[in-house]
């Protein structure tokens, strides 16, 4: 499904989002810097959405990301005793 470039680039951006999103939110008593953490992959996401024609279209921008590559959660940790 995914064999334009574009919808595959939009496709990593959004998981460099996703991926920078986790680790910004992740670290303790900073709030304030996921903003500025975040600023520069969200706008490279924006701008390959809009270049492969995605942008407005989640269900077709979805269906390209799961056949690009299946997000994963995080394991959970070990079970505390």
């Amino acid at each position: 499904m995914a064999d334009d470039t574009a919808e595959v680039t939009a496709a990593q951006a959004y998981r460099r989002l996703v991926r920078s999103a986790q680790a910004a939110l992740a670290e303790p008593g900073a709030p304030g810097l996921a903003a500025a953490v975040l600023a520069g992959p969200l706008a490279d996401a924006d701008r390959a959405l809009a270049a492969a024609g995605l942008a407005g279209n989640e269900p077709r921008f979805f269906a390209v990301v799961r056949s690009v590559t299946a997000i994963s959660t995080p394991a959970p940790g070990p079970a505390s005793a």
